[in-house]
């Protein structure tokens, strides 16, 4: 599915605490990717305060979309589209992104392209790896989500396992709280964990539940205990030592339940997706279990994990050749499920 002629798709991020701008050619090749975090800023608070993070994305918006123009060496009028993420994310944050990107829609007289910000997790993929096609299995693994997702095809999607919970990357980060680490807790006990053993003994939740799904509230919920009761009883652990035990037991269960579904549905194609997929550790495991079941993984460098417009810049691309236009009365939506996209 290719176009008979260059297509430039100027994408828009901003649902969460990252105001991202990118202009993507073809879908596959960024000319520019410009991402301004927010993370010293809500640092002090432990983490994303939404008020403060959309007041920071309309301070920051028209300066970071003109940069990724300037980057690309573009201009308004040679843009096609432009991609802007709807959902899911922080109502306030998205709308900021959204009403940029249907002013520059309606002013420039070009399609307006929504999009779904998981699928431009998965999509991370398509940019990494030029080779990659549908079918294959998708492990999203963020701050806000845990899904395990058959892409059947471009914009067909299935989940096929989810949280009930907690998403993986909230559990670190509340760990993260817990042992007095700052936000973002992620990389900080992928960093600490190097330097531990996993000798803590905790739960393997729903490892052997007759399913897909996932649950991290307990385990959370263990190193909170197991924090309260060493303090409680002046008994000294290592931090090193429950950050490599906690990552340990998140990594297991991920593993486990990716690799059960790639086998049971006979797909040979594992595609990474998300923040947490920056993890060090994890990425190892998982690439280990691959090479052992002759499974294919896709795993987006570092910059492609993290909230950015690139990847939303890959779907616009792909929606453009459908011609998935929205009109200027497009909504923002808190939340809605990938396989929910019409």
């Amino acid at each position: 599915m290719e176009a008979n002629k260059d297509i430039l798709i100027l994408a828009i991020e901003s649902s969460c605490d990252e105001t991202s701008a990118s202009v993507v050619l073809n879908g596959k090749t960024l000319l520019s990717n410009v991402i301004s975090s927010q993370i010293d800023i809500h640092k002090v608070f432990g983490g994303v305060v939404p008020e403060i993070a959309s007041r920071k994305h309309i301070e920051i918006i028209d300066l970071v979309v003109d940069e990724a123009l300037s980057e690309a060496g573009k201009s308004f009028l040679d843009i096609d589209a432009i991609a802007v993420t709807y959902a899911p994310g922080l109502i306030g944050a998205l709308l900021v992104g959204l009403s940029y990107a249907k002013a520059l829609a309606y002013t420039l007289k070009k399609p307006l392209i929504p999009v779904h910000h998981i699928q431009g997790h998965i999509y991370a993929n398509f940019i990494e790896d030029k080779n990659l096609k549908p079918p294959f299995i998708s492990l999203v693994i963020s701050g806000g989500h845990t899904h395990i997702v058959l892409v059947e095809d471009y914009g067909k999607f299935k989940i096929l396992g989810k949280t009930k919970d907690d998403a993986c990357g909230e559990a670190f980060d509340k760990v993260a709280r817990t042992i007095g680490l700052s936000y973002p807790g992620g990389p900080q006990i992928d960093k600490l964990a190097k330097e531990g053993k996993p000798i803590i003994d905790l739960p393997r939740v729903m490892l052997d539940s007759n399913d897909y799904n996932f649950s991290f509230s307990g385990l959370k919920s263990s190193v909170l205990n197991f924090v309260n009761k060493a303090k409680m009883t002046n008994t000294e652990f290592k931090k090193e030592d429950l950050c490599a035990s906690f990552q340990q037991a998140v990594s297991d269960v991920l593993v486990y339940k990716t690799i059960k579904v790639c086998k049971d549905y006979n797909i040979k194609t594992l595609a990474l997706a998300g923040g947490v997929s920056a993890n060090s550790f994890l990425r190892d495991n998982i690439k280990k279990a691959c090479e052992k079941e002759n499974i294919y993984l896709c795993v987006p460098s570092l910059k492609l994990c993290t909230d950015n417009a690139g990847m939303i810049g890959c779907v616009g691309y792909y929606e453009y050749l459908n011609k998935n236009f929205a009109n200027l009365d497009l909504n923002a939506y808190a939340n809605m499920k990938i396989d929910d996209i019409v």
